[in-house]
């Protein structure tokens, strides 16, 4: 049996995604990342055949793709502060870039990360359309080198013989210690309540919103996960295409933290503080994944809601706390 690559294995989506492989019976796994210190962890108990650094792959599979089933591109990097777009072009477009090309003359399926930070704003809506992507205005760096590389792949002629970008929108779960800053507010406001017992939200900057009222589609990496792999199983079946990846549903910042606390068996205590200068300007007051794309993809599972997918994760961060 051929090897299946997991891009970014190391990092928040593809450990989870390196895991659920492995359980599923997949343990011909081949693992790119930079595999640095602070996120070795985060492959703890994950069965591979070859880890191989990022800086190596592309020469890698250009001579081994015989080897390769299919690949999840995951790999990037994922800090919206980062406003060093050299860096950005580096790891997520010109990367992407030669990976897609590989994968073109070698004939191999690829998925790929992109991400709702394409929508920017929300002033052009948040349809998956392809229609729609040439128009959308992203807020910083890292939303930009996602938004050209969509661009890329919706403009070549020549293509894999299977390929889907997938735009995850706020992302939570287990394996995301790493991210810091990035990481997701349900483990920001566990962490908060364990050592403070109250919860800091940033205010609302917007006429339109109360504070904490503020909207996102939040979707549990379980689910993320499950969507690789229905693209996986079902590659052979013409679904090439950009797909958001959310629940689509929007729900309040309040809802979340309401939800952690009410997972605590705490009464909610909740602290308004103004948003950061650096990213005011930039803040998304409201994303939803327009889903039925995905779902005329055949994709029938329900996504768990934000008050299961909370519960769950905060269950596993009890279990990660010091004794």
């Amino acid at each position: 049996m051929k090897q299946l690559v997991v891009t970014g294995a190391a990092g928040f989506i593809g450990s989870n995604l390196a895991r659920k492989l492995n359980e599923k019976g997949f343990s011909k796994l081949i693992l790119v990342d930079d595999f640095t210190e602070h996120k070795e962890e985060n492959l703890d108990g994950v069965s591979c055949t070859q880890r191989i650094h990022r800086d190596d792959f592309i020469e890698w599979l250009t001579e081994n793709n015989h080897e390769v089933e299919f690949i999840f591109h995951l790999g990037a990097r994922t800090d919206t502060t980062e406003f060093n777009f050299r860096i950005l072009d580096s790891l997520n477009l010109s990367y992407s870039k030669s990976l897609w090309e590989v994968c073109t003359i070698k004939q191999i399926p690829l998925l790929y990360a992109s991400s709702a930070a394409t929508y920017g704003l929300g002033e052009n809506g948040f349809s998956d359309d392809d229609a729609t992507a040439k128009i959308l205005k992203p807020l910083n760096p890292y939303g930009l080198s996602k938004q050209l590389f969509d661009l890329f792949v919706l403009e070549q002629k020549t293509t894999p013989p299977f390929w889907c970008g997938l735009k995850f929108f706020n992302v939570y779960g287990p394996h995301e210690f790493h991210k810091q800053r990035m990481a997701s507010v349900v483990l920001h406001a566990f962490k908060q309540i364990s050592e403070t017992g109250k919860v800091k939200l940033f205010k609302s900057h917007h006429p339109d919103f109360k504070d904490g009222e503020q909207l996102r589609d939040f979707i549990y990496v379980d689910d993320v996960v499950d969507v690789c792999l229905y693209f996986f199983e079902q590659h052979q079946n013409s679904l090439n295409g950009i797909y958001n990846l959310g629940t689509g549903k929007a729900r309040a910042f309040n809802d979340l933290v309401r939800a952690i606390f009410s997972s605590l068996q705490l009464a909610p205590q909740i602290e308004y503080v103004p948003t950061p200068e650096d990213i005011r300007d930039k803040y998304q007051y409201f994303t939803e994944a327009k889903m039925k794309k995905l779902r005329g993809a055949g994709y029938s599972k329900e996504f768990l809601s934000l008050e299961e997918g909370v519960k769950q994760y905060v269950v596993f961060l009890q279990k990660q706390e010091p004794k």
